[in-house]
């Protein structure tokens, strides 16, 4: 009798190892799979955009350079279609300028 039960036992304990090498696996898979898949997937850029890459001192120089030019564009050119181009011309500069000056950030 006691023979029986230690055979049922070890039955019942290799159905149980088995299991557990299973979802061992299962879990380990499932582990590869989502790094693979954090690896491939392009990482968000945040909800700031790209001046959350550049210090405070930086961000605060990006804005109140070309606001500055902007307003003495507007109060030193006296010609208003030369006013719009010039302001144009800023806002469209900026961007280059900032690549060269600050430097590209990735």
């Amino acid at each position: 009798m006691s023979k029986e039960r230690a055979r049922r036992r070890a039955e019942r304990l290799a159905v149980l190892e088995k299991e557990k090498a299973a979802r061992a696996r299962k879990v380990a898979r499932r582990q590869r799979r989502r790094v693979l898949v954090r690896r491939l997937r392009p990482r968000p850029l945040g909800s700031a955009g790209r001046l959350h890459r550049r210090s405070r001192p930086q961000r605060i120089g990006i804005v109140v350079v070309p606001l500055v030019a902007a307003i003495a564009v507007w109060l030193l050119v006296p010609d208003v279609p030369l006013r719009i181009v010039l302001t144009a011309m800023i806002v469209i500069a900026v961007p280059a300028l900032v690549v060269l000056v600050l430097g590209k950030r990735s």
